[in-house]
């Protein structure tokens, strides 16, 4: 969309402004009206110089479309960076953002999305999923993932270029942060920001929840011994009600479940 004055416009635009100016100077008009008229007047020649294609109509209605299908998350993380200075090509869409968590168990190893991480999870990778027009498919991409804990410090940095096709695609980080027996991390307020080629598209913000060792610490107790019976507890009821033929989630099989489930209000 650009501002560009057409010739042929002008002859009924002399005639609009001839019959508005006699209208103002009149006096007939009261003062709404009188401003009405200027407002009308003045939208009308705004209207004349813009120069709208149908491509250009095509592709906003087509990105209106698709900016409904964004998940909670994704919205909120796409207003968090805005906020922040972050920006984002219209031909690209956040449709969702979050975290998915690793954890080995006598069942084998369980993918979990969550916004509560918990520190006896073995780790956890971000991911995203976005959808690509075709102005901007075709091309390589840089995706950059932070972790950043409550004191502002970054601990898990990872980037990893990305051919974008069009149209939707998940993103998974290569790497997790290890998070059971990592002792540089602490529990409390985290954020996740995400970066397409520098861009800032997401910032979400989450909860590492400290391990059942240190939420049940009390002197002269067992708590390791405590904490590890209780986790062979819990996966031994959740092993019991899985199905023999149970397997790991992709992460396509993820967004597919939470799809399915029934929309949440902010």
């Amino acid at each position: 969309m650009r501002l560009q004055f057409r010739r042929r416009n002008l002859p009924w635009l002399v005639v609009l402004g001839a019959m508005t100016g006699i209208g103002l100077l009149s006096g007939a008009a009261s003062p709404i009206v009188a401003a009405a008229l200027a407002g009308m007047y003045g939208t009308a020649v705004l209207g004349s110089m813009l120069n709208v294609s149908s491509r250009r109509v095509t592709e906003l209605s087509r990105s209106s479309l698709t900016a409904m299908r964004m998940s909670t998350n994704a919205r909120e993380a796409f207003e968090r960076a805005r906020r922040r200075g972050g920006m984002i090509d219209p031909g690209l869409t956040l449709l969702d953002v979050g975290l998915i968590t690793v954890q080995t168990g006598r069942a084998g190893m369980d993918l979990a999305m969550t916004r509560d991480v918990s520190q006896d999870e073995d780790g956890v990778r971000p991911f995203i999923q976005l959808h690509v027009q075709p102005v901007l498919a075709d091309r390589e991409a840089r995706i950059r993932f932070e972790l950043i804990d409550g004191n502002g410090a970054r601990q898990y940095v990872h980037e990893m270029r990305t051919y974008l096709r069009e149209g939707e695609m998940n993103l998974l980080a290569d790497q997790q942060l290890p998070l059971a027996k990592n002792p540089k991390i602490a529990a409390g307020d985290w954020d996740l920001r995400v970066f397409v080629d520098g861009s800032m598209i997401g910032a979400l913000s989450f909860t590492l929840i400290p391990s059942l060792s240190d939420r049940f610490r009390q002197p002269g107790t067992d708590v390791r011994g405590a904490a590890s019976r209780l986790a062979d507890e819990i996966t031994d009821e959740e092993s019991q009600s899985l199905p023999a033929d149970d397997r790991p989630m992709s992460l396509e099989e993820l967004l597919r479940q939470r799809g399915n489930r029934p929309p949440q209000n902010p």
